[in-house]
């Protein structure tokens, strides 16, 4: 039999096979045992974390007969046709390759008939988001209406683009990463039971480059099978994950925290040359000095690690915690900043000049040894921003004592102007008017029409930015919005995945629709329709609800004698052209 991967080989079979979702199984056993399964499930999580694997033994265990405490027992002939794949009572389809209406509707029709083997007909629906508006709508009416003998298992990645009426008529399971002490241990059950050595530590070097997917893990772990003579070791792990190795990373944050840039940034050149991959090299360095301040403030947290070099515990003896503060807090920005950009090295370089260069206002110093920052105290960037104002104020308050009083009004009180205090929102006037210069009042009904479905299909800290808010004009690429105050406007603009998740959801309710947006506050929005309307002096704001609309329709200035005659003698006006 041709060779498989370990993941297919060590696929979960039980519930108690299931790693990491200990809350999940026992409430799908429990479930089966008492006979009150549900008749549609939403299975969510991160990729590898047991969704397909805990429905398929879902279906095996509800149509198992020798089912004992919600367990299947894998052994008879319902059992092993499921695991095999050839049940056709169990329909297990990609959501991905059909996501078009009429594979939904056949799914339907079929459901109607009852099972021809199995007690319960189950459909598994994987990567379910993938599914079209048309798709989701034939489904919905399915789920409305469920027949007994039927039952849907639904699972995704990124359940944010699933509508709100799927998801309220399914019991939702969130599927959470696995730990790395979980990963491991399941790792050594399966190396133990293929008679394969290995150095622990390097499973843990695997786990933690899984990111919290057993399937991941498994796959890693089978590279380093292949890479490794007979025993997995350290080294092995390091070279298939690309992770660094601990003499690596002592003498990178040696020479940071040495204060020696030249070193430092030689120390990156070498390991980049060695061919790291950066988002992982950052990761390592994070959770380095995160081992670094734990071991500092809990060492017996971390005393069991036989990874653990004189260097290692010198630097955490020697460091101030402050430090380690500002450290861990550079690198994860520096990990958000790579995300977005092709020139990863760039970020690295500059982030170490920042890990590396003399102790600022904002870098906190080496200690001494004795756990508190050597000098003066340092003054943060707040302090002197504070002090700045405080002279800049203390002068203006002695100009105003100097200033003589003007002749006969001494005593007549002086009438307080109003202070006018400076928006920190700055409006973009340019793409407002590129909005009314496409906005129809089509657009924007379909844009309300959705509105609350949209709010409900976004996660809760997303929906309370826009509950204040509201559509004021549409167009085939643009959406405007306006908020009621300018504070939530300004966080709303910066929020990058709250675009992208209202683009997919609009997307999945108007068809072919993602328009960009652009913020506003409510209080600007008669001030810039009266601008745009006034740039176009040979243009006339329609007599209409547009007003009440928000949408600005435009009609040509020689077509006002024919629209009042319109208006005054309804059809009894025939135009007729010269």
């Amino acid at each position: 039999m041709a060779y498989q991967a370990l993941y297919r080989v060590w696929r979960s079979q039980r519930f108690d096979d299931v790693v990491g979702q200990e809350a999940i199984t026992k409430t799908l056993k429990n479930a089966i045992k008492q006979k009150k399964t549900s008749h549609a499930y939403l299975f969510t999580g991160p990729r590898g974390t047991g969704k397909t694997s805990a429905a398929k033994i879902f279906a095996k265990a509800i149509n198992c007969p020798n089912s004992v405490d919600g367990e299947p027992c894998n052994e008879c002939e319902m059992c092993r046709s499921i695991t095999e794949g050839r049940q056709e009572d169990v329909i297990e389809i990609d959501a991905a390759s059909n996501n078009g209406v009429e594979e939904i509707r056949f799914i339907r029709d079929r459901a109607n008939y009852a099972p021809t083997t199995a007690e319960y007909k189950v459909y598994i629906i994987d990567e379910v988001h993938m599914l079209s508006t048309g798709a989701f709508n034939a489904l919905l009416k399915t789920l409305e209406e469920p027949k007994e003998h039927v039952i849907f298992i639904l699972a995704t990645t990124e359940p944010h683009k699933i509508p709100a009426t799927i998801i309220s008529r399914t019991q939702r399971f969130d599927f959470k990463r696995i730990s790395v002490q979980a990963i491991v241990g399941r790792m050594q059950h399966i190396l133990e039971a293929s008679n394969q050595t290995y150095e622990e530590q390097a499973l843990s070097v695997i786990a933690r480059a899984a990111e919290g997917g057993m399937r991941d893990a498994l796959s890693i772990l089978d590279q380093a099978i292949s890479f490794s003579d007979e025993t997995i070791t350290l080294a092995d792990a390091l070279a298939v994950t690309g992770s660094l190795t601990t003499e690596m990373m002592d003498a990178f944050i040696s020479a940071c925290l040495e204060q020696n840039v030249s070193a430092a940034l030689e120390v990156l050149e070498n390991i980049l040359a060695e061919g790291k991959e950066a988002r992982r090299l950052t990761e390592d360095l994070l959770l380095y000095c995160r081992d670094l301040l734990m071991y500092q403030q809990a060492p017996q947290l971390l005393n069991e690690r036989a990874n653990l070099t004189d260097t290692f515990k010198e630097l955490a003896e020697k460091t101030a915690a402050d430090r380690f503060y500002w450290m861990i807090k550079i690198l994860s920005e520096t990990q958000n900043e790579i995300r977005f950009t092709n020139h990863a090295n760039v970020y690295l370089e500059v982030a170490t000049v920042k890990l590396a260069a003399p102790p600022t206002n904002t870098a906190p110093a080496v200690s001494s040894g004795s756990g508190e920052a050597d000098g003066t105290p340092v003054d943060n960037e707040d302090i002197v921003e504070l002090k700045r104002q405080i002279v800049q104020l203390q002068t203006e308050v002695k100009q105003l004592k100097d200033r003589p009083a003007a002749p006969g009004k001494a005593d007549e009180p002086k009438a307080r102007a109003p202070k006018k205090t400076s928006s920190a929102y700055r409006i973009p006037t340019e793409r407002v008017y590129q909005v009314l210069s496409e906005a129809t009042k089509d657009h924007l009904q379909g844009i309300r029409g959705v509105w609350e479905d949209l709010l409900m299909a976004l996660p809760v800290t997303q929906r309370a930015l826009l509950k204040a808010s509201e559509p004021v004009a549409a167009g085939p690429s643009l959406l405007l919005l306006a908020f009621d105050y300018e504070i939530v406007c300004q966080r709303a603009d910066g929020n990058e995945e709250l675009r992208t998740n209202m683009q997919n959801s609009l997307g999945l309710m108007i068809k072919d629709y993602s328009p960009e947006f652009v913020f506003i506050t409510r209080e600007s929005w008669p001030r810039l329709r009266q601008s745009y309307v006034s740039q176009h002096k040979d243009m006339k704001p329609e007599v209409s609800d547009a007003e009440d609309e928000g949408e600005i329709e435009l009609i040509p200035e020689e077509n006002q004698v024919v629209e009042q005659a319109k208006s005054l003698f309804g059809d009894l006006v025939t135009i007729q052209e010269d």
